[in-house]
Parts: C-alpha cells; sequence; structure tokens
C-alpha cells in the first residue's frame, strides 16, 4: 500500500510540474520576440523558394487547405514567391483544379524568373500591382465568381493598407473557408521594432483587423489555430467566415 502512495505521490508531482498554459504563452511571446529580431523566418524554404513564415503557420496553413480544398487562392504579396509555391503545391495535391493567383505592387526580376520556370508554376498566375487598386480586384472578382476562394493578406503590413484590402478581399473569401491576416504579431512587439519599416503598434495589421470586425460579422477569429500553434505571426488574424 505504500508502494501505491508513493506511486501515487510521484504521479501528482509530475503534473504539477507541467507548464500550464500561461507558462506556454509566456514562453511562446518570448520566442517570437527574439526571433522575429533575428529574422527567424527567413531561415525556411518551400519546394526551393524562400518561404518567409513560420513553420507552425505553414502547418496551419496546410491545414487549412487541406480541409477546405479551395479551386482559388489569392495572396497579396510575393517576395520570393515561396508562399505561392506551397500554395500551389498544396492545391496539386488535391486534385486537377486549383489556382493560385499572387499579387505585389514591384515583382523583382529575377523572383519572378525562379518562379515561373518552377514545376508548380503552372498553377499560379502573378499580377503586378497594387493589392488595392480597383482594377485588379475587378479581375479577381470576376476569377473568384462561383469559386470556393481563400486569401492569404501579406503586403503592406499599414493599418490603413490591410483595413482596405480587408474591405475589397473578404467579399470574395467562401462561407467556411478563411481570410488569414499574417503578421497581427507586429501589434504585440515593443515599440520600435520596425523602424525601417511604416508600420509598428498601433498601426499595423492587428489594428486593422479589430476595425474591419467592428462593422463586419461575417467572419470570426478562429481562436482555435492559434491556441495550438502558440508560435505564430498571425495571432488573431486566422479570420474564417461564418455567413
Amino acid at each position: 500500500m505504500d508502494t501505491l502512495n508513493d506511486f501515487e505521490k510521484e504521479c501528482i508531482n509530475r503534473v504539477n510540474s507541467y507548464p500550464t498554459n500561461e507558462d506556454l504563452q509566456e514562453a511562446a511571446a518570448s520566442f517570437m520576440n527574439n526571433t522575429i529580431n533575428a529574422k527567424y523566418s527567413y531561415n525556411f524554404s518551400w519546394m526551393g523558394r524562400p518561404i518567409i513564415q513560420y513553420p507552425q503557420d505553414i502547418l496551419a496553413m496546410q491545414e487549412i487547405i487541406w480541409n477546405i480544398k479551395p479551386d482559388l487562392i489569392i495572396e497579396t504579396g510575393i517576395a520570393h514567391g515561396g508562399s505561392l509555391i506551397f500554395y500551389a503545391s498544396m492545391l496539386e495535391l488535391l486534385g486537377e483544379n486549383g489556382l493560385v493567383i499572387g499579387i505585389d505592387i514591384d515583382i523583382r526580376k529575377h523572383n519572378r524568373v525562379e518562379i515561373e520556370k518552377h514545376p508548380m508554376f503552372k498553377r499560379i498566375k502573378m499580377i503586378e500591382g497594387s493589392s488595392i487598386h480597383e482594377a485588379i480586384v475587378e479581375k479577381l472578382r470576376m476569377v473568384a465568381e462561383g469559386k470556393k476562394v481563400l486569401v492569404c493578406l501579406d503586403s503592406n503590413h499599414t493599418h490603413e493598407h490591410v483595413l482596405r484590402e480587408l474591405e475589397l478581399y473578404a467579399p470574395l473569401v467562401s462561407v467556411g473557408s478563411y481570410c488569414v491576416v499574417f503578421d497581427t504579431i507586429v501589434e504585440d512587439m515593443p515599440t520600435g521594432s520596425y523602424p525601417d519599416r511604416p508600420w509598428d503598434k498601433g498601426n499595423n495589421p492587428k489594428t486593422a483587423v479589430y476595425e474591419f470586425l467592428k462593422k463586419n460579422d461575417n467572419f470570426e477569429i478562429d481562436k482555435n489555430i492559434e491556441n495550438k500553434l502558440l508560435i505564430t505571426v498571425a495571432p488573431e488574424g486566422y479570420l474564417r467566415r461564418v455567413k
């Protein structure tokens, strides 16, 4: 009986030593704070192209794409094209249909060359121009008509720009699908963390999300995603269309 009591005590001690949810969130916040400044996301690539994302968000997007099975994925912000290649590769796994459209105000020539020669380019179209230009958005509306659409916003991260993107692109998202707003983490970083950028605490994607949701009840923040990720550049940025 004494042995059993000792065993029970050991089990209790082990359970009590596990980190709490608050402990994990604090550790995750510290990790994000340090790794963003160190440009941790620049360490990764997808099928040969720099993706500039955290592995946790890549995995979350894989789950979303596999579950939603979109016909069309629209991404604002192209950079090196890693995300475009990633989304296209997921659509390739899903079947015959599926297109990724990337919009960027400046598609660098060397990036365009590498993207266009990639095997996954067969599922990719790129548009050079401002993501909030009405003529570009109108083209996307026509392409999106009748399709199951997923939207990813990852271009200019100022409040004004992201809010306008949300106003223009959120209506394209299918019910049950997502509009994912990346880099909402800016709001959680110390003031002055982005000295060479026009965004900062108080002026960033998360503040735009908050403003957007005040006037739009078609979307809700999917807290389940960030709760399981803990480490994400898009806290409160996974917006699911509910109606």
